[in-house]
């Protein structure tokens, strides 16, 4: 067998981990950003280019479908090789695509430059954990998550806000180029600073690279076949229930896939996904929790953002607003929760999940018991309790879930926390999105309504899956903390 692979080290000076930090976590908000900020753009994207649903539905899914299927093999590369190189290869591409949306004639090269731009998304973020996972250690690492899950936090909940404004700038039919149009000068300055900033990290070693290509292609038909039904599922009549049969392929391809990584890994050889990171307690339920808990949150926003443009007739700009107040507490929370969380643990990720329950169902109250022309103040300030409680969840599970997981493995393991987050959101958007239109056609016969009660109707019944998915989480964190409890009893 050959010699373990040497990894230069980082220059652990405080100014250097710290700059090479806030580059990473710069460049994340930038990708997180473009899996929100999109969806307020379609109805201008429909009146440029008289784009048809399944087409809008490609714009939007297409990249996280792209995203979710480079995460791993760009993670993998990331820990076998140059994870600053990558870095800025994703970069570079997320630019151009960025720049090639901007300047789209038609749908048609939208649509592909929007699913290579799911790609440089894939190729950059797990070298941004992976780093951020060798650059800090103890109590420093769960500040620097915390930090993190700040700027993941705020980029989630203010993108349909910079949609918006977007849109009112730049007007209805072209207003939507502005969203691509700001990333070409964030992204240039990003590979500015990556270049000068970013620390080497290439592995040195006698053996080639190793990608596991059966492995890849077992792994690429698992991730389509259970994404692709879930991303497809608008809750409209049309929707083709024959898309459902994927799912077996799903079944299949999963099964081939783990009996192959097993077979693969008894070979000596090294695997896509080591199955041994599932075997770690910690990572297995942080990624779990991580992934119901993705689940919910695009999907609120989302549904919230429909209730107050469709139901209330707001503006666009307007609706993306009512998350600010979210954006801004989780930010503050997620600095706290990233500085406690060594401290108190797990119990901190349940506190918070509490929260965003109770900030879930102050939602619904505000949409069946206020008054119209209050409902966005009202829907704002239960954000604010929503967005502390959420804080406390994405950054301290994050450390929690990354604390046992050896540093060489970073990127991979992050990659598979992502793509969990990815299917997360995929499985929550199609199934709220489903209830909020299946209730308006059941109710009206038609897509849409004048009348108010039908959208609250189609309001609660999708925010209902939202309590659901938090309540699933809060459930595997509690069934965390009390392995935890009885590990500790074990010892003592």
């Amino acid at each position: 067998m050959s010699q373990a692979p040497l990894t230069q080290e980082i220059p652990l000076t405080t100014a250097k981990r710290w700059r090479a930090y806030w580059v990473c976590v710069a460049v994340a908000g930038l990708t997180i950003l473009d899996l929100s900020k999109v969806n307020v753009a379609l109805p201008s994207i429909e009146t440029a280019f008289g784009a048809t649903s399944t087409e809008l539905q490609l714009i939007v899914s297409g990249y996280v479908l792209a995203f979710g299927l480079t995460l791993v093999p760009a993670g993998r590369i990331g820990d076998q090789r140059s994870r600053r190189t990558l870095f800025v290869i994703g970069l570079s591409l997320f630019t151009l695509t960025s720049l090639a949306c901007a300047l789209a004639p038609n749908g048609a090269v939208l649509l592909v430059a929007r699913l290579l731009q799911g790609v440089a998304a894939g190729i950059q973020m797990p070298q941004v954990l992976g780093l951020v996972q060798q650059l800090f250690q103890g109590a420093e690492r769960g500040k620097a998550f915390g930090l993190f899950g700040a700027t993941i936090g705020i980029a989630t909940a203010i993108g349909p806000t910079l949609g918006g404004l977007a849109i009112a700038i730049g007007g209805p039919e072209d207003g939507w180029r502005g969203i691509f149009w700001m990333n070409v000068p964030l992204s240039l300055a990003a590979i500015a600073l990556a270049l000068w900033a970013l620390p080497e990290t290439r592995t040195r070693s006698s053996r080639r690279l190793e990608l596991d290509p059966v492995g890849l292609l077992l792994f690429g038909i698992t991730v389509v076949a259970l994404m692709w039904p879930f991303l497809f599922t608008t809750g409209s009549p049309d929707d083709n229930p024959a898309r459902w049969w994927l799912l077996v392929v799903f079944v299949f391809a999963a099964t081939a896939f783990v009996a192959w990584e097993r077979h693969y890994a008894a070979s000596g050889r090294h695997p896509l996904v080591p199955l041994s990171l599932f075997g770690v307690s910690s990572y297995r339920n942080g990624t779990v929790l991580a992934a119901t808990y993705f689940a919910a949150m695009p999907s609120m926003f989302l549904l919230t953002t429909l209730y107050l443009q469709h139901g209330l007739g707001l503006a666009p700009v307007f609706a993306g607003m009512v998350t600010i107040g979210f954006a801004l507490t989780s930010a503050g929370s997620s600095w706290l929760g990233g500085n406690l969380v060594n401290r108190l643990g797990r119990p901190l990720v349940v506190w918070g999940l509490a929260a965003v329950l109770v900030g879930a169902g102050l939602l619904v109250l505000a949409a069946l018991m206020t008054p119209p022309e209050l409902t966005p103040w009202a829907m704002a300030g239960a954000m604010v309790v929503g967005g502390f409680g959420g804080g406390l969840v994405i950054s301290p599970n994050q450390t929690l879930a990354l604390a046992d997981i050896p540093v060489k493995q970073g990127g991979l393991a992050g990659s598979v926390g992502q793509l969990g987050q990815r299917i997360g959101t995929a499985v929550g958007t199609a199934v709220t999105l489903s209830l909020f239109y299946a209730t308006i056609y059941r109710e009206t016969g038609a897509e849409d309504s004048t009348d108010l009660g039908v959208y609250q109707d189609a309001y609660g019944f999708g925010m209902l899956a939202v309590a659901i998915f938090i309540a699933i989480a809060f459930g595997v964190g509690l069934a965390d903390l009390g392995a935890r409890r009885r590990q500790r009893g074990t010892l003592a």
